[in-house]
């Protein structure tokens, strides 16, 4: 698995760490070292070190994901690959790393089915980075007052039939990319959807350690939670299947 040597954009240059003097990029440097030097769990200590501060950051995120996928931890890798995601939609080292560490899963949950465009929208919200998504709407909104400009000034011309059909399909071009922009927005800010930390879990009926149990799930699987009672999250699977576990049990994105 590719180590992501890309420093931290920080917004504290100096902070304190174990009583001594050491930026997050300096901690960053040697989990690197750690991590080239085999010691995978110190390697996610460093890390997860810099990310107890507060740090968002899709390079370290994505180390985490390595080194705690190395060090064993598949649940937490999948966890880090799925934030450095977030931040990071498209990359091709994040997904590859993400499929690898849901290959070793046990649970293969099949999906409900959904209108193919809605899917293909869906699909296309994870493949473009979120930056990029809003340079191509600002191209496309300006094409699109670029067209009704040139019709003003060209006037009864040739060119102004192909700008009355090219103003339609721009905006048809702009809803898709809104409709895109709104789904990544909404997955950077989602806190419904989480991953099963412990090697395995029995969901319940019920907010209820008495009650019927539902079915078995195991580390690494990623579930929605819909509701909490005290420490019980009622978990939605992605098809369809409801219970119970115990909060501690997962881990939000």
């Amino acid at each position: 698995m590719r180590l992501s040597a890309g420093y931290l954009v920080l917004l504290v240059l100096c902070v304190f760490f174990d009583g001594a003097a050491q930026t997050p990029d300096d901690v960053f440097l040697r989990g690197n070292e750690l991590y080239r030097a085999g010691r995978f769990n110190e390697a996610v200590t460093e890390y997860a070190s810099i990310a107890r501060q507060g740090y968002v950051s899709a390079p370290l995120y994505f180390n985490l994901g390595n080194a705690s996928f190395r060090s064993g931890d598949i649940a937490h890798a999948i966890l880090w690959f799925e934030r450095a995601g977030r931040l990071e939609a498209g990359d091709p080292d994040i997904d590859f790393n993400l499929r690898l560490a849901n290959s070793r899963i046990i649970d293969r949950i099949e999906p409900v089915p959904e209108l193919f465009l809605l899917a293909w929208i869906r699909s296309l919200s994870t493949v473009t980075s979120f930056s990029t998504t809003i340079v191509l709407l600002l191209f496309a909104w300006t094409l699109v007052f670029a067209q009704l400009i040139a019709i003003n000034l060209i006037g009864s011309s040739s060119f102004n039939a192909v700008f009355r059909w090219g103003i339609p399909a721009t905006l048809v071009f702009v809803l898709i990319l809104g409709v895109v922009f709104g789904l990544q927005m909404n997955r950077v800010s989602d806190r419904s959807e989480a991953i099963i930390v412990v090697q395995s879990v029995t969901a319940k009926n019920s907010p209820d350690s008495q009650s019927v149990d539902a079915f078995v799930i195991h580390q690494g699987l990623k579930v929605r939670v819909s509701d909490t009672v005290g420490d019980w999250a009622r978990i939605m699977l992605a098809d369809g299947k409801v219970g119970w576990i115990k909060s501690g049990e997962l881990e939000q994105i």
